[in-house]
């Protein structure tokens, strides 16, 4: 039975992603801080898309920076700060789309609550501002989200 991926949006600045997948806190929390884990889920493959650079500097104030898209020459970047790191339960970080730095930066919430062997992830994002998130929401990213998600389930199962 496939797990189904649920994108809600309780307020105009803010979005929730909520899955349960089938595998224990800790390799979700690995999948999401370990480059070589990134790189195998984080990107949307049916597009086209790969994440190119995955730096991650996974402790409080230690910076990431994601380089994605379909030419390395002219990628897509994510960058930000984490601001907590309590593995394998929770991470929070802010998050600046580097294209559009004056949109301003969303801090995203990553929870990881495990019960008998499976993980419920709640993503939540807080965007800067509604027209940010409706960008955002514009661009693809629910349905991108649904497919990562999918591949982020294919490979728990594989790194156990």
């Amino acid at each position: 039975m496939k797990n189904e991926t649920s994108v809600e949006r309780p307020s105009e600045r803010e979005l929730v992603v909520t899955r349960r997948f089938n595998g224990p806190a800790h390799i979700l929390f690995e999948a999401w801080t370990k480059p070589e884990l990134l790189k195998r889920w984080w990107t949307p493959k049916s597009r086209g898309v790969s994440l190119f650079e995955c730096e991650s500097d996974v402790r409080v104030g230690g910076a990431y920076r994601y380089a994605f898209g379909r030419d390395p020459r002219d990628p897509e970047v994510f960058s930000g700060r984490y601001m907590e790191v309590d593995r394998p339960t929770r991470l929070v970080l802010t998050q600046v789309y580097e294209r559009l730095p004056n949109a301003g930066e969303a801090v995203v919430t990553v929870t990881f609550e495990e019960t008998e062997g499976t993980t419920l992830v709640i993503l939540r994002q807080l965007f800067p501002s509604k027209e940010a998130l409706d960008g955002a929401v514009a661009s693809g990213m629910e349905s991108g989200m649904r497919e990562t998600f999918d591949q982020l389930d294919e490979l728990v199962v594989t790194v156990r």
